[in-house]
């Protein structure tokens, strides 16, 4: 039988949900089998992530236009992956990071990676007839993921005056996918009647949750809080509370000084946050805090994380980039207890199954993101089952390139039938 090989890699400029340029590729293979991937964009980045490229053609796109990265993938990466066997997905991915000869991925762009190593990845999958997330986790990948919601937004990712970037909540109670994303689903327009009620903005942030004005940060877990009884559910029992502070972007250091600005409530050192985190843990049902301090605050995280690792879930995101180098650093000196995963934060899929395996071996959970400029694409969606975490965030039940990916794991739900497990830990 004749092996089946990489044909054709072609890329292109779309737009990404807040309306600016994007990668998109298409791979096709020796046997026809075609398949596109879409790559995502973070507002919110740590400044060791992998580089994603734009053109700074101040003409186009107030210079946010990536045709360099399409033109890398074109003229630069295909012509040397061609005729390559797709089902070496590491070998690939390895190929693309060595010809970019890079840390971060800087020179042909981890925008221009990416949409090849996800779309190579989908064409492998389709050629063998077997689901993504099968092929990525094997056929034993049949845990589906609690849906962490963000119905609040503040930080970055908003024009109001909550410094804290995600409020989320967490169906952990339910006793599958389908009625986890109902539990958050109902909770979120509940949300918004009470918002409503209160004379508040019921506009969207970047990631579909709720962005209005609020009388504190704490009035926003309060609210949600509210909101969880009001759609007949019991906090901490049916539905938690997870949140992301963003810490960088309230941080006048990236250290541990720190101004919550957009609340009013001024100026803070990280034993002061550590001290408000201890204080709302014992007050609110909350299960996981993301980026709790800022990304070079490492003796900030260790404490945080001596103080609260036994109790909730303690993310780096910034703070690790989904880059094994720095979430070795942070097992060995137990700088979190969990690790976020960005598919383009580091730029390749095998990359990604990298640092997923080394939280795992460590014991540590790791926690599937997106990024909070989106596309339909449903690829994390897939990666998430596969990687056996358990928990994703997605956004809110709002803006379809959130909802796309929360659809495409009601399929996964439905298709692996009374085999689907769910469950929170």
């Amino acid at each position: 039988m004749k092996s089946i090989t990489i044909s054709t890699i072609q890329a292109m400029e779309i737009l990404d949900s807040r309306g600016n340029p994007t990668v998109r590729v298409f791979v096709e293979l020796s046997d026809g089998t075609a398949s596109v991937a879409s790559v995502p964009s973070g507002a919110s980045t740590g400044e060791n992530e992998a580089i994603e490229l734009r053109d700074g053609d101040m003409t186009r796109y107030a210079g946010k236009g990536v045709l360099k990265a399409v033109a890398n993938v074109n003229h630069k990466l295909a012509p040397v992956l061609l005729g390559m066997d797709p089902f070496k997905q590491a070998l690939i991915d390895h190929t693309m990071i060595a010809l970019d000869g890079t840390v971060n991925k800087s020179n042909l762009g981890a925008n221009a990676i990416l949409g090849i190593s996800m779309a190579v990845a989908r064409a492998a999958a389709k050629s063998a007839n077997t689901p993504l997330y099968q092929y990525l986790g094997g056929t034993g990948a049949r845990r589906l993921v609690v849906p962490c919601m963000n119905i609040i937004n503040g930080g970055e990712h908003s024009d109001n005056n909550v410094d804290f970037q995600e409020f989320m909540a967490v169906p952990l109670g339910a006793p599958n996918f389908r009625e986890g994303l109902r539990y958050v689903a109902e909770t979120f327009h509940v949300l918004k009647g009470i918002l409503k009620d209160r004379g508040l903005a019921t506009s969207v942030g970047d990631e579909g949750g709720f962005a209005p004005n609020l009388n504190s940060n704490e009035d926003a877990i309060e609210t949600i809080i509210q909101a969880i009884e009001k759609a007949g559910y019991k906090p901490g029992i049916d539905i938690a509370i997870a949140l992301d502070s963003a810490a960088n972007s309230f941080s006048t250091d990236m250290c541990n000084n720190y101004d919550l600005k957009w609340s009013g409530t001024g100026a803070m050192k990280s034993n002061d946050l550590i001290n408000l985190a201890e204080e709302w843990v014992k007050k609110y049902p909350i299960v996981l805090w993301e980026d709790p301090l800022a990304e070079r605050d490492l003796d900030g995280f260790k404490q945080f994380t001596a103080r609260l690792g036994d109790k909730i879930e303690v993310v780096g995101d910034d703070l690790f980039v989904t880059n094994t180098q720095y979430i070795s650093r942070g097992i060995a000196h137990k700088e979190a207890n969990s690790a976020l995963i960005k598919l383009n934060q580091i730029g390749t899929v095998t990359e990604s199954i990298e640092a997923v395996r080394m939280c795992r071996d460590a014991g540590w959970r790791y926690f599937i993101s997106h990024r909070s400029g989106e596309t339909e694409d449903t690829f994390l969606a897939d990666f998430a089952v596969a990687m056996d975490g358990g928990h994703l965030k997605s956004g809110s039940a709002s803006r379809s390139e959130r909802v796309a990916k929360y659809n495409r794991l009601l399929e996964i739900e439905q298709q692996l039938g009374e085999d689907a497990l769910y469950y929170w830990k």
